[in-house]
């Protein structure tokens, strides 16, 4: 399956936070191509999540991929990043830069809503 835009992220990953109370996060691993290899989820807090950028990477090198798509929700309704939402996804970018992995986008969702941090121009 073919992960080339927002929109095909969204779609791919909404059923997974659809009703959701808690935080949760997921990342999308892709190939050069922007092809699925895979998909893994992380629970978090009825409002926080710690990243778990260890778990990512790892993953990632596993399954080589060579682009990420993390998603997550906001179970207070409202989709607008948060200041650490901005530190976390700008700290992930540098590491998988460092190891020539593109972070494609960050999306949040909330309220039945859905945030792209590429379309809104913050990553």
């Amino acid at each position: 399956m073919l992960v080339a835009t927002a929109r095909h992220a969204a779609d791919l990953l909404a059923p997974l936070f659809a009703g959701e109370e808690r935080e949760k996060l997921a990342v999308v691993h892709l190939d050069a191509q922007r092809m699925l290899l895979g998909i893994d989820d992380y629970p978090g807090g009825h409002d926080s999540m710690d990243l778990p950028t260890r778990a990512i990477f790892a993953s990632a090198l596993r399954r080589d991929s060579a682009g990420l798509v993390i998603a997550h929700n906001h179970p207070s309704g409202d989709p607008t990043p948060s200041r650490a939402d901005l530190d976390a996804t700008r700290s992930l970018a540098e590491t998988a830069a460092a190891l020539d992995i593109i972070l494609h986008d960050h999306l949040i969702f909330a309220g039945g809503d859905c945030r792209s941090f590429r379309e809104l121009g913050l990553l």
